[in-house]
Order: structure tokens, then sequence, then C-alpha cells
């Protein structure tokens, strides 16, 4: 991960920045378990030792930050160069900042905002329950990448770049049906999740009805809260809770690539054959798609266009050339092996 600071590496570590910094400088006054954790955390997030720091203090009026929610998401992962690319072209550096699970990405925004000295900022999968509030508080430009609209905030208060999910959803759902699956699982969000999970679970409800399909509670699977959100090793869990309820079912959607990709797993596991026995789809597009095994039939998102889009949206308000703008992209399907028809 590009331009993650020292400060970042401290707080993973649980140490602080001056053994960080000892460390990176080869000190012999450090422990030695405590120096190769930091290294290997270093070595791990792709740590560059900014030897420039003075340079960063000249140039803090160009500063932008990229705030990552959900940082071990394959599809985040890949924008974050992009991220690099475009800053580098306007002139500007970037830092990138790791949000938790449990933390609230404005209190984050805010802090690194007064550390910084901030220019802007790009949100990258943020929560959808956004504190207007808090929001308000932020002084320099926010781009909210891959979530398009906020729930609590109004739309003049923030610049956003996504695809609409819920209509993405019902068009990867549709492609389904239209190939004579009806039963079909999904493994979906959190319980009480109203953010991205939300929206493509409505999606995926409204293609149902369309074509005169009840919605059946129990093909849907929550994610687990104790697995990482979107995560192969969550698909694999929840496609278990599925299959523990019903097996009927001839097709399995799943909310990420990810997801599809441990919920496959699971159902050979099982001894269900994929896509033989039943089909399965995923969200985003990922490299991942491309190798599983059956090839996987998902729908990717524009990740490039994605964060080019985002980035010169932040640095065109940046420079008051404009005001908060929305845009949606469209999400392409990609025809893998894992899909077969019943017609």
């Amino acid at each position: 991960m590009e331009e993650i600071t020292i400060k970042d590496i401290a707080r993973i570590c649980g140490v602080g920045v001056s053994t960080v910094s000892r460390a990176i400088n080869n000190h012999p006054d450090i422990n030695p378990d405590t120096k190769e954790k930091i290294n290997q955390v270093i070595k791990e997030y792709g740590y560059i030792p900014n030897n420039s720091a003075r340079n960063l203090k000249r140039q803090e009026a160009n500063v932008v930050a990229l705030l990552i929610r959900g940082i071990n998401n394959p599809f985040f992962l890949s924008m974050i160069p992009v991220m690099g690319e475009e800053s580098k072209k306007r002139g500007f550096i970037y830092i990138t900042q790791r949000v938790e699970e449990e933390e609230d990405e404005i209190d984050v925004a805010l802090q690194l905002e007064k550390e910084k000295r901030l220019k802007g900022i790009i949100f990258l999968g943020a929560s959808y329950m956004v504190d207007p509030e808090k929001l308000k508080k932020l002084q320099s430009p926010a781009v909210f990448c891959t979530l398009g609209k906020l729930s609590r905030v109004p739309e003049k208060d923030y610049s956003s770049v996504s695809i609409d999910d819920a209509v993405e959803s019902k068009k990867i759902t549709d492609y389904l049906i239209r190939r004579g699956h009806k039963k079909i699982a999904l493994v979906g969000g959190r319980v009480g999740d109203v953010s991205i999970g939300e929206l493509r679970l409505n999606g995926y409800k409204e293609a149902l009805a369309e074509h005169g399909i009840p919605f059946d509670p129990i093909l849907l699977g929550h994610m687990m809260t104790d697995l990482d959100p979107y995560s192969a090793s969550n698909g694999y869990a929840t496609m278990q809770n599925i299959l523990e309820k019903r097996r009927d079912f001839t097709a399995v959607y799943a909310l990420s690539d990810q997801m599809a990709i441990g919920a496959m797993r699971a159902l050979l596991d099982a001894g269900i054959k994929v896509p033989e026995e039943c089909s399965v789809v995923g969200f985003d597009g990922t490299e991942y798609a491309k190798y599983s095994n059956p090839r996987l039939t998902t729908l990717k998102q524009p990740s490039r266009v994605l964060m080019v889009k985002s980035a010169e949206l932040l640095f065109d308000l940046i420079e008051k050339k404009c005001k908060n703008e929305h845009y949606i992209l469209d999400a392409e399907l990609v025809e893998g092996e894992s899909v077969i028809s019943l017609l």
C-alpha cells in the first residue's frame, strides 16, 4: 500500500513512532522480536520509509488522503495504485489510511485532516450511515468512491462516484432467472446492513418480483459478524448455514467474488457440483474471478474508472472548478463457466 505513514505502522504494531523509526534505521537499541514484527508489517503493507519527510512538510498544501474501510478486499486493493497515478499527475502526494470495522471514518478523517492539513479526501468503502453533522466539520472536499447515496446527508454536502448497486444486483439476478433459475440462494450482507448489502439485496428482491417469484427468506444467508466482511471465509461459512436449512436451490448469488469463491468451496465440500448441480455468480469482477475453478460469472465494476473519476472530481473540487457532483457508472456482466441454463 503506497504512502502508508509511519504512524500507521506504529499503530498496527502497537508501538511508538520512535520505535518504528529505530527499526527502520537499524538502531541497536530495539528488541529483536519487536524489530522483526515491525519489518514484517512494513513488508506486508508495502511501506517505503519516507526519507523525504521534510519535503512532505514543505508540500503539505498538496496532500490528499485515501481512507479505506475493508482494505483486505481485493477489489479495493486494485484501486489504490490508481489513486497514486492520478495524484502524481496533478502534482499532489497522497497518503492512505485504513479504517477499522468499528471506527467512524469521519472521525478518522477529522483527525487526519488536523495532522496532515489535507486538501481533500476520498472515502473508499465507507459506511452508508455517515453522520451529517460530523461531515460538515471537514474543511476539505470529500468524495465517496463506490458508495453513491448517503442515507442522512444532503447530496449538496458531498460528492460520489459509484455504480447503482441495486440496479446492477437486479441485473445479475435477472441473468440467472432468464436461464431458468427460480430458487436462487443469496450469500448476503450482515443482519441489519443498511449499506451496500441492503442495496444489493433490494436489487435481488426486485428481480424476483418482476418475474413473479416470491422472496424466500430461508434462501437468504447473512454474513458472519466474526469474519472479515465480503471475504472467502465468510462466503464459505454463510453458504454452510444456508445448506443446513435447505438444498433445493439451483443457483447461488454471492455479494462479492470472494464470497462466491468461498460459497463454491462450501458447495463442493457438501458434494454439490458447480455448475452441474448448482450455478454460482459473484459481484465485483476481481482478478480472482478469472482464476477460480470453474471460472466465475460475475458483475464487473469499473474499478479503475471509479478511482480515476473520483480523483479527477476531488482535484477539481480542490481547485474550485466545480461544486459537489454525483456520478453513476455502469457495471458489466462477465460470463465465466459457473452458470448453466435450465431451459
